[in-house]
């Protein structure tokens, strides 16, 4: 996650989407704890939101950089014309600007880790 969120902005091809997934054996087991220090460890502001299922977001944009990082449930995110399923320890940069949407899929909550940097 260091190189992503480091070098996230000019790593990140917006037709090449990547996702960070957790690692057990460098992070040590997921928690909500574990995830938000090691976010906020690297300067960004981390808030917890709960989505219901059904919940989706249609095309929009942010003006500043963030993280969306799932801790439970499954977080369709579309971003470049691009899909990917985000679950539990996955996260995804979606810098300033860009066009994105996102979607709860099945029946569990998403709880999502959102995470900015302001500056």
């Amino acid at each position: 996650m260091l190189e992503l969120l480091s070098n996230a902005r000019a790593a990140l091809n917006i037709s090449d989407m990547q996702v960070e997934h957790w690692n057990p054996e460098i992070d040590g087991p997921l928690s909500e704890d574990a995830l938000r220090q090691k976010l906020s460890g690297h300067g960004y502001d981390v808030t917890r939101y709960v989505y219901p299922p059904g919940t989706h977001f249609s095309d929009h944009t942010h003006e500043i950089d963030k993280l969306d990082a799932v801790l439970s449930g499954r977080f369709r995110m579309t971003l470049g014309g691009q899909s990917v399923v985000l679950q539990a320890g996955d996260c995804l940069f979606v810098p300033r600007g860009a066009v994105h949407s996102a979607e709860v899929l099945g029946e569990e909550p998403v709880v999502s880790l959102d995470a900015t940097r302001s500056g």
